[in-house]
């Protein structure tokens, strides 16, 4: 509902002026959005892949005593977890293989939110909707992905 001024059909100008802001807003092009999305959770897991190296028996441990992923054995757990922490975030800052780094990471998310820390749920949920946008709508223009899929779109063209 647009709040009307007494004597004429524009809108207030406060209403007017954040509908321009809303506008202008809705205009940012999802490359630049991506970027962060991108930075921001390529940061999360690869400082936890430093943590797990700056003291490997450390990380060895809690994977044996706290992390206790199920069916996996916890030393092959922690190099799977510090393999994946160390590729995916480079993947994503590059953004090369974007949608399956994402994958890999929403999968690894998941099984630290069942198994690992449940109550850590709100900072878990807030790692998935950043990787949910990536995987949905990809990099943005600003990544290999999109150098590799125009450079492939021209050769085609040839």
């Amino acid at each position: 509902m647009t709040t009307l001024t007494p004597s004429s059909s524009q809108p207030a100008p406060a209403v007017a002026a954040a509908l321009r802001i809303i506008h202008w807003l809705e205009q940012v092009p999802y490359a630049i959005l991506a970027l962060p999305l991108r930075f921001a959770v390529a940061t999360v897991f690869w400082n936890s892949a430093m943590a797990k190296l700056a003291n490997w028996e450390t990380a060895l441990e809690l994977f044996a005593e706290e992390y206790k992923v199920p069916v996996l054995p916890p030393e092959v757990a922690a190099y799977m977890a510090v393999s994946i922490e160390l590729t995916t975030p480079v993947l994503l800052v590059l953004g090369l293989l974007t949608r399956p780094a994402a994958l890999v990471l929403l999968g690894m998310t998941t099984v630290i939110e069942i198994f690992v820390y449940p109550q850590a749920w709100p900072t878990h949920i807030q790692w998935a909707a950043m990787l949910l946008v990536l995987l949905c709508r990809g990099p943005g223009k600003f990544s290999l992905d999109q150098l590799v899929r125009s450079r492939r779109d021209h050769s085609q063209l040839e």
